[in-house]
């Protein structure tokens, strides 16, 4: 019977046990935006595909938005989940997110996906006024912003400047309209590619600090 390891055994199990440090269980907060996401749009299509490891923000008024109101509600999901989180927005959901990470910390959310980012401070509706204007600190997770080429409710350039100034990497996908179900994409799978790169740069990142 053999009751010692081996050099090569010890440093095998040394660096198996550091690989499942960073099998890390990952969950995902759906942040939509002004009347919420609908059965066609990419956001509910993710939740099917993901279950019960995303959820969705709930907030009392989707069609009349209120910044603290809409904070509040995301930081009310957001206090709910003990596991590292994702955060996956659209539209006035980035705003939202990003004002949010201006007023609280939450040390699980490692990373954030925004896409189609509205410009609240340039739109003529008065149901995003109370967004504007735009937070102004580097967001503190890492975070990539997708943008449409034709976005109506963002021009591309502000859509690079809102990225600058959150520090987030832009993302440019031709195109798309708002990046809703109006734009024909279904499930998005582009979209989901991009959020699956994001998880593994968030893995690599606890590898090399394990």
């Amino acid at each position: 019977m053999k009751f010692f390891l081996s050099f090569f055994e010890i440093i095998f199990v040394y660096h198996f046990s550091r690989v499942l440090k960073v099998q890390l269980i990952i969950k995902y907060i759906n942040i939509p935006g002004i009347n919420n996401s609908g059965p066609e749009h990419w956001q509910t299509h993710w939740e099917i595909l993901y279950g019960k490891d995303m959820v969705r923000v709930n907030q009392n008024n989707w069609s009349h938005p209120e910044k603290h109101s809409w904070v509040k509600g995301l930081n009310d999901t957001v206090m709910s989940q003990s596991d590292d989180v994702i955060l996956i927005a659209h539209s006035l959901g980035c705003i939202t997110a990003a004002h949010w990470a201006e007023q609280f910390v939450a040390e699980n959310i490692v990373a954030a996906l925004f896409v189609a980012p509205a410009d609240v401070e340039n739109s003529s509706s008065e149901k995003l006024k109370s967004f504007a204007p735009l937070p102004q600190l580097p967001l503190p997770f890492p975070t990539i912003v997708v943008a449409s080429t034709n976005d109506p409710y963002a021009e591309i350039t502000r859509a690079a400047e809102m990225a600058n100034i959150w520090e987030a990497e832009l993302v440019k996908i031709g195109n798309v309209g708002h990046i809703n179900a109006s734009s024909g994409i279904g499930i998005w799978n582009q979209g989901l590619d991009i959020l699956q790169w994001l998880e593994k740069s968030n893995r690599n990142r606890h590898l090399l600090s394990a």
